[in-house]
């Protein structure tokens, strides 16, 4: 039998729309810029050496490409759960399924690794505390952050964001002062581009190996769609956020890297240590290390506040959609997804004493097993958008002639080259080997959700 309720009492089962432009923009900022950017962008330097540059050009078009395809479905219908709720619709409830729980899973485990990730900077000030210790109090810290209101969880973001943000102007701002000789005695020059061996240092099939790495510290700019529900006003919102994260995710990236390697060569910079520690350092600049590591660790913390926010809506949103058990759809007095926040906190926290109580491989095993998850749900998102004016102009809807609604240029072409370009990039992913591990327990995983998601959608079509 159909629930049937009254106004007031849907009402109650909402979420709070309390967000505002500001929040959204820090919020997709929050989930993409963290250590990928301020400590692991030194791999990619290190294997593609200048070309880097390009690495990052390229996947920046598949994010734009991405986010153009998500923003016109999000801003045609702003809703949480976002992209689950659009394969829902317009591929079908497997597809829903799916793609909401490896997002979430996805989350749920980039909660324990931030939280870990993290828990080792606090050690190292303070090597008195256990670092499974510190990960555990940071989980529960922001577990109770999400519990509250979202307004609270916005500002958080918001101010985390802005310290990352504030890190990278800085970099980007110290760089160009020594490029133009206002920092005297420095390294500093254009020519570092070619030094070294040349743009292309380690071959053009370097720059595609860097971009594995780089593309995957970009993924999370799409929780901006999945918060838009959550804003005052939910199409301006997201379609403002949409076209405001992609420019600045690219500035930051692209400006922050390309100035670091014109002002450091890139032969100096070591894998693993921040490139912009290694700048700051270069130049003179004193306690680079210790600002450098609280601005890691406040980006780490802001990746796991977004983590643990991401995979909460999810579960909430999957709950409200019949992908999950109703329980996750329920909805606290300040309107937060209590029941979703709890289980995925949970989740996270079970992750991170896996990690210290158990053999490393358990945990490795768990960080694989989220390897490829970011390109499946891209996949998933392209079709989704492919396929969504078929549907919606069989139901008498037009996007083309909505009002404020984002558009994907060059439809359908260029969603046929996004789902190429990403499954070249699976492929890819596949034979090389240090990705091959991840890519075969990924799709293993994958292939168990989409095989529930099926029995899923049956047992509904059923009942």
């Amino acid at each position: 039998m159909a629930e049937h309720t009254t106004p007031v009492a849907q009402a109650e089962r909402q979420l709070s729309r309390s967000l505002k432009p500001r929040h959204l923009s820090m919020i997709a900022l929050g989930g993409a810029i963290g250590a990928g950017l301020l400590v692991a962008s030194s791999t990619a330097i290190v294997t593609a050496g200048p070309a880097v540059i390009l690495s990052y050009a390229i996947a920046g078009l598949v994010l734009t490409l991405v986010m153009r395809m998500l923003g016109e479905m999000a801003s045609a219908s702003p809703e949480t759960g976002s992209f689950e709720a659009y394969a829902n619709r317009f591929i079908g409830r497997w597809a829903g399924f799916s793609v909401g729980w490896l997002y979430w899973w996805f989350w749920a485990v980039t909660v324990a690794i931030e939280a870990t990730a993290a828990a080792t900077i606090v050690h190292q000030w303070s090597p008195a505390i256990p670092q499974w210790a510190a990960a555990g109090v940071l989980v529960l810290l922001m577990m109770v952050l999400n519990l509250v209101t979202v307004r609270t969880y916005g500002e958080a973001e918001f101010w985390f964001s802005s310290i990352k943000i504030g890190a990278i102007l800085a970099v980007i701002l110290t760089g160009v002062l020594a490029l133009l000789g206002i920092i005297p005695n420095t390294p500093a020059t254009v020519s570092n581009l070619t030094a070294g061996g040349g743009f292309f240092a380690n071959g053009i099939g370097a720059v595609f190996t860097a971009v594995l790495a780089v593309i995957f510290s970009m993924f999370g700019a799409e929780i901006v769609t999945v918060a838009a529900g959550e804003s005052e006003h939910p199409q301006a919102a997201v379609t403002k956020a949409v076209n405001a994260v992609v420019f600045r995710i690219l500035f930051f990236f692209i400006g922050a890297v390309g100035i670091t390697i014109m002002v450091v060569p890139w032969t100096s910079i070591t894998s693993g240590h921040s490139p912009f520690v290694t700048l700051f350092e270069v130049l003179g600049i004193p306690y680079a290390g210790v600002i450098m590591n609280v601005v890691v660790f406040t980006a780490l913390v802001s990746c796991l506040n977004a983590a643990l926010y991401s995979s909460s809506r999810m579960l909430f949103a999957m709950g409200r959609n019949g992908n999950a058990p109703a329980f996750f759809g329920r909805v606290s007095g300040v309107k937060s997804p209590w029941s979703a926040v709890i289980f995925s906190s949970l989740i996270g926290l079970a992750s991170v004493l896996l990690n210290y109580f158990m053999p490393e491989a358990v945990f490795a095993l768990l960080v694989n097993s989220t390897g490829a998850i970011g390109i499946f749900v891209w996949l998933i998102i392209a079709v989704s958008q492919l396929r969504s004016r078929k549907v919606l102009a069989a139901q008498g809807i037009n996007v083309l002639k909505q009002p404020g609604v984002l558009k994907m240029w060059l439809f359908p072409y260029l969603n046929w080259a996004m789902i190429l370009a990403l499954g070249a990039l699976l492929i890819f992913m596949a034979v090389t080997e240090s990705h091959r591990v991840e890519v075969l327990i990924s799709t293993t995983v994958a292939a168990v959700v989409v095989v529930l998601g099926v029995l899923n959608a049956r047992r509904q079509a059923k009942g």
